[in-house]
């Protein structure tokens, strides 16, 4: 990571940490599992339009997400970039945000990601092969989150965010490895199999998450 993407990543989580427990009431759950140190990929469900600030006021330790291009526009484009946020073109491979994403792994930071792909249910039913590349291509854990609440009782103003002061549960999960098929880290079948093994540890997390809560 770039000093000055490690900075603003910090100085986001600082920002994010009083603006979301003004606006909202989280509360966090096994924040304790995250390793206090090196690479780490969060792959969190994704169901508001404000998870990826609510993880960044949640997380121990600073994040920096891939956040679709199209936020990257005006003053919020230039605001992501300075708390060392990363764009990314959805729908198409986009050799910038990978080069970023692997560089944010490679200095031993927190890279952020969404496995589905786009905000839905947050069920993690589809996960797609990026968050699986990143693993195997570092070698980085895995840790889940699920974001729950807030969406049946979505804002009158916005849908997709939750209500004002409403309650939001941020539930850490532990963290795991992926391995490759005969120990190879490329080809389609190894990121094939690493993406099935991801989702299904994903749900099995948020199935938990939502036993716990009550969710």
């Amino acid at each position: 990571m770039t000093p000055s993407g490690a900075r603003g990543a910090v100085a986001g989580r600082r920002l994010a940490l009083g603006v979301v427990h003004t606006v909202w009431r989280p509360r966090v759950l096994g924040a304790w599992r995250m390793p206090p140190a090196g690479p780490l990929i969060l792959a969190v469900n994704h169901t508001h339009n404000v998870d990826g600030p609510v993880l960044l006021g949640s997380s121990p330790r600073p994040v920096r997400f891939l956040v679709k291009r199209e936020a990257f526009v005006g003053p919020l484009g230039s605001f992501l970039r300075g708390i060392g946020q990363l764009s990314v073109a959805r729908g198409e491979i986009d050799l910038g945000a990978v080069r970023g994403a692997l560089r944010v792994l490679d200095e031993g930071e927190v890279l952020g990601v969404f496995p589905e792909g786009t905000r839905g249910q947050g069920d993690f039913a589809s996960v797609r092969g990026g968050v699986a590349y990143f693993a195997l291509r570092t070698g980085a854990p895995i840790q889940p989150v699920a974001v729950l609440g807030g969406a049946e009782r979505a804002s009158r103003l916005v849908p997709a965010l939750p209500p004002l002061r409403g309650r939001l549960d941020v539930v850490f999960g532990e963290p795991f490895t992926v391995a490759a098929p005969g120990g190879s880290r490329r080809g389609r079948a190894a990121l094939d199999e690493a993406t099935t093994v991801i989702q299904r540890r994903l749900a099995a997390h948020l199935r938990e998450a939502r036993h716990a809560t009550g969710r």
